[in-house]
Protein backbone atom coordinates (compact mmCIF):
# COMPACT_ATOMS: atom_id res chain seq x y z
CA UNK A 1 0.00 0.00 0.00
CA UNK A 2 1.31 3.35 -0.67
CA UNK A 3 1.69 6.15 1.49
CA UNK A 4 -1.67 8.17 2.13
CA UNK A 5 -2.20 10.97 -0.45
CA UNK A 6 -2.80 14.86 0.32
CA UNK A 7 -5.95 15.38 -0.33
CA UNK A 8 -7.23 12.19 1.75
CA UNK A 9 -4.69 13.05 4.38
CA UNK A 10 -6.85 16.62 4.74
CA UNK A 11 -10.17 14.74 4.98
CA UNK A 12 -9.27 12.62 7.58
CA UNK A 13 -7.49 15.01 9.82
CA UNK A 14 -10.09 17.63 9.55
CA UNK A 15 -12.78 15.54 12.27
CA UNK A 16 -9.79 14.83 14.56
CA UNK A 17 -8.49 18.46 14.55
CA UNK A 18 -12.35 19.51 15.27
CA UNK A 19 -12.67 16.97 17.90
CA UNK A 20 -8.44 18.52 19.31
CA UNK A 21 -10.30 22.12 19.09
CA UNK A 22 -12.95 20.55 21.35
CA UNK A 23 -10.54 18.94 23.87
CA UNK A 24 -8.09 22.70 24.40
CA UNK A 25 -11.75 24.19 25.27
CA UNK A 26 -12.06 21.53 27.52
CA UNK A 27 -8.26 21.82 29.08
CA UNK A 28 -8.60 25.93 29.06
CA UNK A 29 -12.43 26.24 30.66
CA UNK A 30 -11.62 23.55 33.35
CA UNK A 31 -7.96 24.43 34.14
CA UNK A 32 -5.99 21.01 32.83
CA UNK A 33 -2.65 20.90 32.10
CA UNK A 34 -1.23 19.00 29.16
CA UNK A 35 2.35 17.82 28.06
CA UNK A 36 3.61 16.21 25.18
CA UNK A 37 6.86 14.76 24.23
CA UNK A 38 7.55 14.25 20.40
CA UNK A 39 10.88 12.04 20.50
CA UNK A 40 12.46 10.31 17.44
CA UNK A 41 15.36 10.03 15.19
CA UNK A 42 15.89 13.00 12.58
CA UNK A 43 13.63 13.06 10.08
CA UNK A 44 11.16 11.09 11.89
CA UNK A 45 7.82 13.63 11.33
CA UNK A 46 8.43 15.58 14.61
CA UNK A 47 7.75 19.02 13.13
CA UNK A 48 5.08 18.31 11.38
CA UNK A 49 2.86 16.58 13.96
CA UNK A 50 3.99 19.53 16.21
CA UNK A 51 2.57 22.11 13.22
CA UNK A 52 -0.33 19.92 13.48
CA UNK A 53 -1.04 20.74 16.76
CA UNK A 54 0.11 23.94 17.05
CA UNK A 55 -1.95 25.26 13.85
CA UNK A 56 -5.06 24.12 15.39
CA UNK A 57 -4.55 25.71 18.84
CA UNK A 58 -4.48 29.00 19.80
CA UNK A 59 -1.12 30.11 20.24
CA UNK A 60 -2.19 31.93 23.69
CA UNK A 61 -2.95 28.17 25.04
CA UNK A 62 -0.84 25.93 23.12
CA UNK A 63 3.19 26.35 23.83
CA UNK A 64 6.00 24.84 21.38
CA UNK A 65 9.33 24.08 23.54
CA UNK A 66 12.38 23.53 21.04
CA UNK A 67 15.05 24.59 23.32
CA UNK A 68 18.48 25.02 22.04
CA UNK A 69 22.11 23.28 23.56
CA UNK A 70 22.07 24.06 27.22
CA UNK A 71 24.57 26.77 27.99
CA UNK A 72 27.52 26.72 30.36
CA UNK A 73 25.26 27.67 33.27
CA UNK A 74 22.48 25.07 32.10
CA UNK A 75 25.14 22.58 32.39
CA UNK A 76 25.83 23.19 36.18
CA UNK A 77 22.40 22.96 37.15
CA UNK A 78 20.27 19.63 38.07
CA UNK A 79 19.18 18.22 34.79
CA UNK A 80 15.28 18.68 34.91
CA UNK A 81 16.23 22.64 35.79
CA UNK A 82 15.97 24.25 32.52
CA UNK A 83 12.78 22.27 31.47
CA UNK A 84 10.90 22.93 34.61
CA UNK A 85 9.96 26.91 33.48
CA UNK A 86 8.41 25.34 29.92
CA UNK A 87 5.43 22.99 32.17
CA UNK A 88 1.96 24.52 31.63
CA UNK A 89 0.23 26.61 33.67
CA UNK A 90 -3.54 26.09 34.44
CA UNK A 91 -5.39 25.57 31.11
CA UNK A 92 -2.28 25.38 29.17
CA UNK A 93 -0.57 23.10 26.42
CA UNK A 94 3.14 22.02 26.18
CA UNK A 95 4.70 20.60 23.16
CA UNK A 96 8.31 19.40 23.88
CA UNK A 97 10.14 19.00 20.52
CA UNK A 98 12.40 16.77 21.92
CA UNK A 99 12.50 16.67 25.75
CA UNK A 100 14.84 15.81 29.21
CA UNK A 101 15.12 12.64 26.98
CA UNK A 102 17.51 13.80 25.41
CA UNK A 103 19.51 12.77 28.06
CA UNK A 104 19.08 9.02 27.19
CA UNK A 105 19.48 8.81 23.65
CA UNK A 106 20.80 12.04 21.82
CA UNK A 107 23.36 12.75 23.87
CA UNK A 108 24.73 9.21 24.99
CA UNK A 109 24.67 8.64 21.22
CA UNK A 110 26.33 11.74 20.18
CA UNK A 111 29.00 11.25 22.95
CA UNK A 112 27.61 14.64 25.22
CA UNK A 113 27.29 13.21 27.79
CA UNK A 114 28.82 10.50 30.16
CA UNK A 115 27.53 6.77 30.68
CA UNK A 116 27.16 8.01 34.25
CA UNK A 117 25.11 10.69 33.76
CA UNK A 118 22.48 8.88 31.33
CA UNK A 119 22.14 5.76 33.89
CA UNK A 120 21.58 8.44 36.84
CA UNK A 121 18.89 10.15 34.46
CA UNK A 122 17.45 6.88 33.81
CA UNK A 123 17.15 6.49 37.61
CA UNK A 124 15.62 9.78 38.32
CA UNK A 125 13.22 10.22 35.72
CA UNK A 126 10.14 7.80 36.15
CA UNK A 127 9.89 9.80 39.93
CA UNK A 128 10.43 13.35 38.46
CA UNK A 129 7.34 12.25 35.85
CA UNK A 130 5.43 10.79 38.72
CA UNK A 131 5.89 13.70 40.85
CA UNK A 132 4.28 15.89 37.05
CA UNK A 133 1.55 13.06 36.55
CA UNK A 134 0.42 13.36 40.72
CA UNK A 135 0.42 17.16 40.68
CA UNK A 136 -2.55 16.64 37.75
CA UNK A 137 -0.44 17.10 34.50
CA UNK A 138 -1.83 14.93 32.03
CA UNK A 139 1.79 13.79 30.22
CA UNK A 140 1.93 11.70 27.00
CA UNK A 141 5.02 10.58 25.12
CA UNK A 142 5.43 9.65 21.71
CA UNK A 143 8.14 8.30 20.05
CA UNK A 144 8.13 8.51 16.10
CA UNK A 145 9.51 5.17 14.70
CA UNK A 146 11.14 5.06 10.88
CA UNK A 147 13.48 2.99 9.12
CA UNK A 148 16.56 4.00 7.73
CA UNK A 149 15.95 3.81 3.82
CA UNK A 150 13.30 6.32 4.71
CA UNK A 151 15.14 8.65 6.55
CA UNK A 152 17.52 8.50 4.39
CA UNK A 153 15.30 9.64 1.15
CA UNK A 154 13.78 12.37 3.78
CA UNK A 155 17.24 13.59 4.45
CA UNK A 156 17.87 13.83 0.46
CA UNK A 157 15.14 15.67 0.08
CA UNK A 158 15.87 18.08 2.49
CA UNK A 159 19.48 18.81 0.65
CA UNK A 160 17.62 19.52 -2.55
CA UNK A 161 15.06 21.69 -1.20
CA UNK A 162 16.53 25.00 -0.53
CA UNK A 163 13.75 26.10 2.08
CA UNK A 164 14.27 22.88 3.95
CA UNK A 165 17.95 23.24 4.22
CA UNK A 166 17.73 24.96 7.51
CA UNK A 167 16.65 21.82 8.91
CA UNK A 168 20.37 19.74 7.93
CA UNK A 169 23.28 19.75 10.14
CA UNK A 170 26.84 18.26 11.16
CA UNK A 171 25.05 16.29 13.58
CA UNK A 172 22.75 14.99 11.49
CA UNK A 173 25.82 13.64 8.86
CA UNK A 174 27.21 11.92 11.88
CA UNK A 175 24.12 10.29 13.34
CA UNK A 176 23.32 8.60 10.15
CA UNK A 177 25.98 6.32 10.43
CA UNK A 178 25.09 5.72 14.22
CA UNK A 179 21.27 4.15 12.98
CA UNK A 180 21.66 0.95 15.35
CA UNK A 181 22.90 2.88 18.11
CA UNK A 182 19.64 5.25 18.21
CA UNK A 183 17.85 1.89 18.24
CA UNK A 184 19.72 0.60 21.39
CA UNK A 185 19.65 3.59 23.50
CA UNK A 186 15.59 4.08 22.99
CA UNK A 187 15.59 0.79 24.29
CA UNK A 188 17.66 0.80 27.36
CA UNK A 189 15.60 4.37 27.64
CA UNK A 190 12.10 2.35 27.08
CA UNK A 191 12.75 -0.35 29.55
CA UNK A 192 14.03 2.24 31.82
CA UNK A 193 10.79 4.81 32.00
CA UNK A 194 8.14 2.97 30.18
CA UNK A 195 6.12 3.39 33.55
CA UNK A 196 2.35 2.64 34.55
CA UNK A 197 1.66 6.43 35.22
CA UNK A 198 3.77 7.99 31.95
CA UNK A 199 3.87 5.13 29.48
CA UNK A 200 5.45 5.24 26.31
CA UNK A 201 3.38 5.15 22.72
CA UNK A 202 5.54 3.87 19.74
CA UNK A 203 3.86 5.42 16.82
CA UNK A 204 4.91 3.78 12.80
CA UNK A 205 5.96 7.41 10.76
CA UNK A 206 7.40 5.62 8.00
CA UNK A 207 4.56 7.31 6.11
CA UNK A 208 4.20 11.24 8.21
CA UNK A 209 0.51 11.71 7.16
CA UNK A 210 -0.58 8.50 8.36
CA UNK A 211 1.61 8.62 11.59
CA UNK A 212 0.22 12.12 12.44
CA UNK A 213 -3.87 10.52 11.88
CA UNK A 214 -2.36 7.29 14.38
CA UNK A 215 -0.93 9.99 16.77
CA UNK A 216 -3.22 12.26 17.21
CA UNK A 217 -6.65 9.49 17.45
CA UNK A 218 -4.70 7.53 19.97
CA UNK A 219 -3.93 11.25 22.36
CA UNK A 220 -7.68 12.04 21.58
CA UNK A 221 -9.04 9.05 22.84
CA UNK A 222 -6.90 9.07 26.07
CA UNK A 223 -7.94 12.04 27.06
CA UNK A 224 -11.20 12.25 29.00
CA UNK A 225 -14.20 13.02 26.92
CA UNK A 226 -15.04 16.11 27.58
CA UNK A 227 -16.93 18.33 25.00
CA UNK A 228 -17.96 21.26 26.42
CA UNK A 229 -21.09 23.06 25.10
CA UNK A 230 -20.16 26.09 22.69
CA UNK A 231 -21.55 29.43 24.58
CA UNK A 232 -24.01 31.68 22.66
CA UNK A 233 -22.49 34.80 21.99
CA UNK A 234 -24.88 38.07 20.91
CA UNK A 235 -23.83 39.05 17.55
CA UNK A 236 -26.23 41.81 17.00
CA UNK A 237 -25.91 43.45 13.36
CA UNK A 238 -24.33 46.27 12.53
CA UNK A 239 -26.13 49.65 12.47
CA UNK A 240 -24.80 51.10 9.02
CA UNK A 241 -23.81 49.48 5.74
CA UNK A 242 -20.37 48.02 6.32
CA UNK A 243 -17.44 50.18 5.38
CA UNK A 244 -14.90 50.39 3.09
CA UNK A 245 -10.70 51.18 4.22
CA UNK A 246 -10.00 54.35 3.38
CA UNK A 247 -6.66 55.66 3.23
CA UNK A 248 -5.06 59.30 4.31
CA UNK A 249 -1.51 58.32 4.77
CA UNK A 250 -0.29 55.67 3.34
CA UNK A 251 -2.13 53.23 0.29
CA UNK A 252 -1.79 49.50 0.08
CA UNK A 253 1.49 48.35 -1.74
CA UNK A 254 0.77 46.35 -5.05
CA UNK A 255 -0.97 43.62 -4.91
CA UNK A 256 0.95 40.39 -6.22
CA UNK A 257 1.01 40.01 -9.72
CA UNK A 258 -0.84 36.11 -9.92
CA UNK A 259 -1.22 36.16 -13.45
CA UNK A 260 1.59 35.11 -16.30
Amino acid sequence: MGELKRKEYEELVEPLRRELSHAARWIAETGQRLVILFEGRDTAGKGGSIDMFASTLNPRQCHVVALPAPTERERGQWYFQRYIPHLPARGEISLFDRSWYNRAVVEPVMGFCTPEQTSSFLRAVPEFERDLVEDGIFLFKYWLCCDQDKQEARFKARLANPTRRWKLSPVDIEARSRYQAYTDARERMLEATHSPWAPWSLVDFNDQRLGRLTLLRDLLDRLPDRELPLPTIDWPPLDHEPLREEYRTLRPIAPYAAGP
